[in-house]
């Protein structure tokens, strides 16, 4: 995969880990674009509609969380991938990173070889993604359009966070099978990409609360299924 097509924009307001970060991507021939707060990190996304955006949570101005929610309103941006960089490994830390339309999580201290073959994995996973014949699927009581990334539910639209809209999509597209969890990990993050063990089922459990609970089932030791 040819690194220099992509452009990776790098959000943190520590100058040292923005060097450090920066040398280590050019290296390995992406092209890097920087902001140190959230605000100027939604001016540059919205100017040169990155591939993949490093933000940092803790920020001054506007921190990293309010950031990737406001990034996520705009229509255009919502296939940016967004990984969090942070210190902060408690649960509802990385439960509010999703929520707000993270794709994934990475642990500082960084180490570069991780943080590397992360951003490669994202961005394969991306480029390889199959892109499904029909846009809109139509399925109990629910109108899913994907090129807007909305829902429609008795006349009322539902906009989910970017990973939740697709889990809802892939088991949409095919109500009568049952997806392993292992199989969702495959389909919507990439089967070398690594996240928390308790990703499933953080998403799974926003769909349900906006949504509704009857949409999706629980198949003790299988999976989910979508109920038609």
């Amino acid at each position: 995969m040819d690194n220099s097509q992509f452009t990776i924009l790098l959000v943190d307001d520590e100058e040292d880990i923005v060097e450090f970060l920066s040398y280590n991507l050019k290296k390995e021939g992406f092209r890097v674009l920087t902001a140190s707060n959230g605000l100027k990190a939604i001016e540059k996304a919205k100017k040169f509609k990155p591939n993949l955006i490093l933000m940092d949570v803790m920020m001054p101005e506007m921190d990293g969380m309010t950031a990737v929610q406001e990034i996520r309103k705009v229509e255009e941006l919502n296939d940016i991938i967004i990984v969090f960089l942070t210190a902060r490994s408690e649960d509802y830390s990385q439960i509010a990173g999703f929520d707000a339309g993270a794709d994934d999580y990475v642990a500082k201290p960084i180490k570069p070889k991780v943080l590397i073959s992360r951003i490669a994995a994202l961005l394969r996973r991306s480029v390889n993604k199959e892109t499904p014949k029909s846009k809109i699927l139509e399925t109990g009581g629910l109108i899913i359009n994907k090129e807007s990334f909305v829902i429609h539910k008795d006349g009322v639209e539902i906009t989910l966070p970017n990973k939740e809209f697709k889990i809802v999509y892939l088991l949409a597209s095919d109500p009568d099978k049952v997806f392993s969890r292992e199989e969702i990990f495959q389909k919507i993050w990439g089967n070398d990409v690594i996240v928390g063990d308790r990703t499933i089922d953080v998403h799974i459990r926003k769909i349900r609360e906006k949504i509704g609970l009857e949409y999706i089932r629980t198949v003790k030791g299988v999976g989910y299924k979508f109920n038609r």
